[in-house]
């Protein structure tokens, strides 16, 4: 599956460079659904609630009731998991509130399960400099993503991935990392950061990861033409 995303920050469509330094501002939502009407979802992160400075839920309701969307970005609690499947979110993505310090919180992610379903629930692996990064990429932790994926299985339908080293800096992603995330867990995954090209893309739908694009689709460096094309062309994994 290819995701094109939308990212909210003070209540627009934005782009960061490794989630730091804004660099450009999309069109309004309805300018984007019409941009993104042919892919079957769409990615939608809340950058002011990742970063607990408020929150778009009010833009993220309204891309819900129009749209196919996966929504992420301080879904920290239970509620806030539950309100996001009820106002029609086909997947929730938790990010902060599945790790301690230490590593898995077992507890939360377990509530957080009983709140919104399994199925509904997807984990973010942030990676920055091999270890996972949380609280909107500002903190970092003492593990890597392939050292907690297998305890993360239990709570969760898959995982997105990201290479916050190459987040939206145009210059390639990580593939071989994503292929070792790859071999470490059967579920669904979705890979994120730095993908720039028509051939980026294709590796990954290759190994069975799915691909969700920000920068370069609103750079213009990937047609969202050719990207449905491709996704027709590749068998599903």
């Amino acid at each position: 599956m290819i995701l094109p995303c939308i990212d909210l920050m003070d209540g627009k469509v934005v782009q960061l460079v490794q989630g730091r330094d804004k660099v450009l501002e999309g069109g309004t939502l309805d300018e984007m659904l019409e941009r993104f009407a042919g892919f079957s979802e769409i990615q939608v992160i809340d950058l002011d609630a990742a970063l607990g400075r408020g929150n778009n839920d009010a833009l993220v309701e309204y891309l819900a009731r129009r749209a196919a969307i996966r929504a992420g970005g301080g879904v920290r609690t239970p509620a806030r998991a539950r309100r996001l499947a009820e106002r029609g979110a086909r997947k929730i993505i938790i990010g902060t509130a599945a790790f301690t310090t230490a590593g898995v919180d077992h507890e939360r992610l377990a509530r957080m399960r009983d709140a919104a379903g399994r199925d509904r629930l997807l984990v973010a692996l942030d990676s920055l400099e091999g270890r996972v990064v949380v609280k909107g990429w500002r903190e970092s932790t003492a593990f890597t993503a392939e050292e907690v994926i297998a305890a993360l299985e239990p709570y969760c339908s898959g995982f997105l991935c990201t290479c916050v080293d190459r987040e939206g800096m145009l210059a390639g992603t990580d593939l071989a990392w994503f292929r070792r995330l790859r071999a470490a867990t059967d579920l669904e995954m979705t890979a994120a950061g730095g993908i720039t090209t028509l051939d980026e893309v294709r590796a990954l739908l290759a190994m069975r990861i799915g691909v969700a694009l920000g920068m370069a689709l609103y750079r213009g460096r990937l047609d969202p033409a050719a990207l449905l094309e491709l996704e027709r062309s590749c068998p599903p994994g």
